[in-house]
């Protein structure tokens, strides 16, 4: 290779090095920096009195969870709300979920729960039991959460509720995983993070795309308008992110993201829990309707190929001594870094999550863990995520 090709190569680089650079950053100001903004606005809002908080119905599926309901549903159903009733509906637990469901009930009148028979065959149990516990309650306005998932106060309910306006049909919430368990730990809750700071900052923009069950609420009649899981029903997932990406658009979607209006829950005990879980988001994520999951794609690639522009960049360009084009580079790199850290540690803050100092670790791991979700995902039987 002759020293003009080296240096046209050098120059290349150091413009694609701002053009993926100049991506990321508008991703990383229109997007992700609205959770904090929208954070702090609502960190200053008034709370609406009690005479405008309309009654709603909270909605669990259960499946083998007894531990978990004994230990979160009090919270849920302590909640200091005026008037709202839980609805739990048991998957054939093998445990004790009956048994716990039944003692609760005694204590609690407004606790309400049913089971999903035996003999239903051929559909998703998770959309069944939702769309019992949406056919069971007596409200306009559904809450959905997870047995797993522990409200992090007893304002939860009012923190959801402040946003449910007339204008309002999908209210997005946020839940985030608790407790360290090494290098897993750290990448669950940091792909988390980042899935929800995606979702709710599309969303906060006026381009919500999806939602996640563990912390969710639309409107009953808005459910049925869209004739509920019936687009989707093959599928063994989707009973959430299908299903807001159906309802939701820039006028009706609101997200909920004061400390009052978060939920948590413990990391999944098996690393293939988790992975699952993500191969499962890629599956319904073919279905998305919208121009949202393209920008997420450029999203992704441009960060990867901003990665490998900039090291390969100043590696040719220290190489023959091309201080300019190294000092472009070195720039841009360092512009984008100070400004991504910066969003994501006021994002972090926003949302609770003690995550700051692992951000590098993302930053480089980022594009590795896509790539590795997106091999699962190609080798996976496409029938495992079918209803059976």
């Amino acid at each position: 290779m002759n020293t003009f090709d080296i240096i046209f190569l050098s120059e290349l680089l150091a413009v694609l090095c701002v053009v993926f650079g100049g991506v990321q950053l508008w991703l990383t100001f229109w997007v992700y920096d609205q959770v904090p903004r929208t954070a702090k606005r609502q960190a200053a809002a008034e709370e609406r009195p009690d005479n405008e908080l309309p009654p709603l119905s909270v909605i669990l599926v259960t499946k083998d969870s007894a531990q978990a309901l004994q230990d979160h549903l009090p919270l849920i159903l302590e909640q200091d709300y005026p008037s709202f009733e839980v609805i739990v509906i048991n998957d054939q637990s093998a445990g004790t979920d009956g048994e716990v469901l039944q003692r609760l009930s005694a204590s609690y009148p407004h606790l309400y729960y049913s089971f999903i028979p035996t003999t239903a065959r051929y559909v998703s149990r998770k959309k069944l039991g939702v769309a019992m516990g949406i056919r069971a309650s007596h409200h306009e306005w559904l809450v959905f959460t997870d047995p797993h998932c522990c409200p992090q106060s007893d304002q939860w309910l009012r923190s959801l509720a402040r946003h449910f306006t007339a204008d309002t049909d999908v209210v997005l919430g946020y839940s985030g995983f608790e407790g360290k368990r090494g290098f897993f730990g750290y990448q669950v809750r940091l792909q988390n993070f980042f899935t929800s700071l995606r979702y709710l900052g599309w969303a906060a923009a006026g381009h919500p795309y999806m939602g996640i069950g563990r912390n969710l609420a639309y409107r009953k009649s808005t459910y049925e308008r869209h004739k509920g899981f019936t687009d989707h029903l093959p599928l063994q997932q989707g009973d959430d992110d299908l299903l807001v990406n159906a309802m939701a658009n820039g006028r009706n979607t609101r997200i909920a993201v004061s400390p009052d209006s978060w939920v948590r829950l413990s990391l999944p005990p098996y690393k293939r829990l988790w992975v699952e879980e993500r191969v499962g988001r890629k599956v319904t994520g073919r279905y998305y309707q919208g121009g949202i999951v393209y920008w997420n794609a450029v999203d992704t690639v441009t960060d990867a190929l901003f990665g490998l522009c900039t090291w390969v960049g100043l590696a040719v360009c220290i190489w023959q001594q091309l201080w300019i084009c190294t000092a472009v580079i070195a720039a841009v790199w360092v512009l984008r870094f100070v400004c991504a850290m910066t969003v994501w540690r006021r994002a972090s803050k926003a949302l609770g999550e003690n995550l700051c100092c692992s951000f590098p670790l993302f930053e480089v791991f980022r594009p590795w863990w896509s790539l590795q979700t997106q091999l699962q995902y190609v080798f996976r039987h496409k029938q495992d995520f079918l209803r059976k």
